[in-house]
């Protein structure tokens, strides 16, 4: 069995997973907790427009997608531009997100941020470049713990907030509550909270510790990755691992087990990173692609992955699909494979 297998996922390969932010929730409670925090000079504003985050100009290199729709490696370190209290004219939606664990340049230790949504009419007063508007997905890697923990959050929160401006129940309008991190019903005062659906992601290997690789329907023919589904009702993870791969790949698996899990607000999931060998009794022959989801499936050993660079694209650096890969790989996906 490979050591891959077995070990933990670092924290440093999953972008998104890393933070440097107390949530602070205690807080939440206080009824004038935003008045309290527009008086502290040093409170800062995330503002969000459209899913984007505001950066500063030195940022704009780092933020810009390259030809693969991802950041490059080699752009710099990207930081987010939070704001003064003053600066941002008006919001739809705000939400406390904590208090810094990290200093930054003006922004010490224990700095509030607020989340403010913000409306078209104010996104552009407050920046008409939209270079400056960075995309989660793209700049995530060059962002510092704080800044990667902050905009995650802050993009989770916000699309959970536009996805139930009414009740579940009887379908009343909602208030926001609790500093942003509840809504509560005008018929019954029933409240609701945030949700997060998780999904299982899973490197599948067969005897000879190849990678099973798939193409979705919805992507271009020569992008591939891992096979991943969400987890139903009253099911474990292990469980959906063997569901999903036998679901898309007509195979089955054994041996589920978890290596490590990223938030993807994209919109309201986390990845549930998990590995799995092929079935006792399977030949690695007898993938079946379920033509509706996954149009094709291949297995690289990693020589063939490495050879096939220029002709498939694998997944952004700042998914854990990305980091899972190259875990099996033994290093980045870059680099030639390292040979016994």
């Amino acid at each position: 069995m490979s050591s891959a297998q077995t070990s933990a996922l670092p924290l440093a390969a999953l972008p998104l997973s890393r933070h440097a932010i107390d949530r602070d929730h205690a807080a939440r409670s206080r009824p004038a907790l935003f008045d309290e925090l527009w008086e502290e000079p040093g409170t800062r504003v995330l503002p969000l427009w459209k899913g984007h985050a505001l950066v500063t100009p030195e940022s704009v290199p780092a933020a810009t997608p390259a030809a693969d729709g991802w950041s490059s490696p080699d752009a710099g370190r990207a930081a987010l531009d939070l704001l003064p209290v003053d600066r941002v004219s008006a919001a739809l939606i705000r939400v406390y997100l904590g208090r810094t664990t990290a200093d930054a340049p003006g922004e010490p230790v224990g700095t509030a941020v607020v989340l403010e949504v913000l409306t078209d009419a104010a996104a552009r007063e407050l920046e008409p470049d939209e270079a400056r508007w960075a995309n989660l997905r793209t700049v995530a890697t060059a962002l510092t713990d704080r800044d990667a923990g902050l905009f995650t959050e802050a993009l989770a929160i916000a699309n959970w907030h536009a996805s139930h401006t009414h009740c579940p129940r009887c379908g009343t309008p909602t208030v926001i509550e609790q500093a942003g991190w509840v809504r509560r019903c005008f018929e019954d005062g029933s409240e609701v909270f945030p949700r997060t659906d998780p999904a299982v992601i899973v490197t599948v290997l067969d005897d000879d510790d190849r990678l099973l690789l798939g193409s979705n329907a919805m992507w271009e023919q020569s992008r591939y990755s891992l096979l991943a589904g969400f987890v139903e009702p009253g099911e474990s993870f292990e469980s959906a691992v063997e569901r999903e791969i036998f679901e898309e790949a007509g195979i089955r698996v054994v041996d589920a087990r978890y290596k490590g899990s990223q938030p993807w607000p994209f919109p309201a999931s986390v990845m549930i990173g998990m590995t799995a060998r092929l079935a006792p009794g399977q030949h690695p022959s007898g993938l079946d692609p379920d033509g509706e989801e996954i149009l094709e499936l291949r297995w690289f050993s990693r020589e063939e992955l490495w050879e096939a660079r220029g002709q498939i694209v694998l997944p952004g650096r700042s998914s854990i699909a990305r980091a899972l890969i190259e875990d099996w790989y033994g290093g980045p996906l870059d680099e030639p494979p390292s040979l016994p």
